[in-house]
């Protein structure tokens, strides 16, 4: 399952956990998704959408 926003694309980040004594592991950044019914090209379907997408407007939300 892709952590991929359905509208914008955002998408998970890779980079470094820094410790105290600077010991470097990697760690990775996720993308806060919702899987939500929305109005897609007329028709009611389940995507996968960030909360910002949501917020902004971007996504029409279908009613059941």
């Amino acid at each position: 399952m892709a952590q991929v926003c359905a509208i914008c694309g955002k998408r998970s980040l890779n980079g470094n956990r820094i410790s105290h004594a600077h010991n470097v592991s990697k760690r990775q950044w996720k993308p806060n998704l919702h899987v939500v019914h929305a109005v897609v090209a007329g028709q009611t379907k389940r995507i996968k959408v960030c909360t910002r997408c949501m917020r902004s407007g971007k996504v029409l939300k279908a009613s059941r």
